[in-house]
């Protein structure tokens, strides 16, 4: 039963980050987002691991320390802002770099889609955002560029006090379509 919930639950969260990426502008996110969660590293896990009420990835990482499943993903979907460090060549060692435009509102999107996935009829617009200062605070973003991590912030403020009909205008004519928008 496992099997069949988990992939209900994925597909339709691509669903709803496909309308939210259709309703900006963005088509091939939209198509292509979270592909790589049918792959057998991901499915597999995502089903054994099935809860329903939070990440698959999450329970795996409690059992054994990581989560082969979030490796295998975060490593091909540029939407999530741990795809995005290189090695700085003054420093040498692994740095956090802006994420491009595209890949910064498909991951906008693809957290609005997860909160109303997991909270269900519950789901206000602030959840994104609660979320986001959740893991500020537990250091599991500490890995996020601090312009990546302003815009994010700005845009779930946004979202939280007024509403998803105006972020989402705002995301299609100013952020997509302006060099510095902040």
């Amino acid at each position: 039963m496992k099997i069949f919930k988990h992939f209900w639950t994925i597909t339709k969260h691509r669903w709803k980050v496909r309308k939210h990426c259709f309703q900006v502008g963005l088509y091939w996110q939209g198509l292509t987002h979270d592909l790589s969660k049918y792959s057998w590293t991901e499915f597999s896990a995502g089903a054994k691991y099935y809860q329903g009420t939070r990440s698959p990835n999450a329970k795996e990482r409690e059992l054994y320390g990581y989560s082969l499943a979030w490796m295998h993903h975060k490593g091909r979907n540029k939407h999530h802002f741990e795809y995005w460090s290189d090695i700085n060549l003054q420093t040498k060692s692994y740095e956090p770099v802006p994420m491009p435009k595209r890949y910064f509102v498909e991951m906008v999107m693809d957290r609005i889609a997860a909160c109303k996935i997991y909270h269900g009829k519950s789901y206000q617009d602030g959840d994104a955002l609660e979320y986001l200062l959740r893991s500020l605070e537990a250091k599991e973003s500490s890995s996020m560029h601090s312009k990546t991590k302003e815009e994010l912030i700005y845009v779930l403020t946004m979202l939280r006090d007024r509403g998803e009909k105006e972020t989402f205008a705002f995301i299609r004519k100013k952020v997509l379509k302006t060099e510095n928008w902040m």
